[in-house]
């Protein structure tokens, strides 16, 4: 299996506005292999997200080294953000578009593109709605769409159903699954929430607290579709929270 990014001994260190420095990343070693679903596990504060970063090219200023598979660049990653970041002057429609517009006009095989995106994230009815019309559940909708847009080879999610309610994140998590299955995309992504890491993650990178740091990588056998009322599958929920605790 391709290893796609190739992190070594990464350390971030930052500043606070009185000048002290604090570190929120200590000595990560990871390798991403295509095709998986990764998930980043620990507390809040633990660097979570700073790692997304660094690992999409959004955050270059870190200590270590960093590779990409050849050909692999940044214009081949989508990224879903917790709080949706959508322009609220653009419609769904056109916020999912964006990311196209780099390249140039879009054409008629791009535009054809984004509306099947949007027929199968259900989002037909609200293609020319602003976001201020749609729902946090419709809103994230459009953030995952806007990241397939791209057709990336890696889409990373920093914690995306965490600002949603329970019913909501559990049909976007399926979604989401059936997507990655049927793509074939390889996802990284960042949560808090130990039963949705078992859920979807076939690798799950356990954090210490900051500063963070591996303490373990679970590597998780349970069959697809998982059931999320097996015994097996509370046993590994159970070992990865005690895990966390220690």
């Amino acid at each position: 299996m391709n290893i796609l990014i190739k992190q070594k001994n990464i350390n971030k260190i930052y500043k606070d506005f009185l000048g002290h420095k604090f570190q929120a990343l200590r000595e990560i070693n990871l390798e991403i292999q295509e095709g998986e679903f990764f998930v980043l596990l620990g507390p809040s504060g633990c660097g979570k997200s700073t790692l997304l970063r660094i690992m999409s090219g959004l955050d270059l200023k870190f200590k270590g080294t960093q590779s990409y598979i050849d050909g692999l660049n940044r214009k081949h990653f989508g990224f879903v953000f917790q709080q949706f970041a959508l322009l609220p002057w653009l419609t769904v429609e056109e916020n999912i578009s964006i990311g196209l517009l780099a390249d140039g006009k879009l054409t008629e095989e791009k535009k054809k593109e984004v509306r099947e995106i949007i027929k199968s994230l259900g989002l037909e009815k609200f293609a020319k709605n602003k976001p201020r019309e749609l729902s946090g559940g419709m809103k994230q909708r459009v953030g995952i769409a806007r990241a397939l847009a791209i057709n990336p080879r890696i889409i990373f999610l920093d914690e995306p159903f965490s600002a949603l309610d329970t019913f909501t994140a559990k049909k976007l998590r399926e979604e989401l699954l059936s997507m990655w299955k049927e793509k074939k995309m390889t996802i990284v992504m960042v949560t808090h929430n130990t039963e949705e890491a078992v859920q979807l993650g076939d690798r799950i990178a356990v954090m210490s607290p900051r500063p963070g740091k591996i303490d373990k990588i679970i590597i998780n056998q349970l069959p697809r579709p998982r059931e999320l009322r097996s015994v097996e599958f509370f046993k590994m929920v159970d070992e990865i929270e005690t895990l966390i605790e220690e």
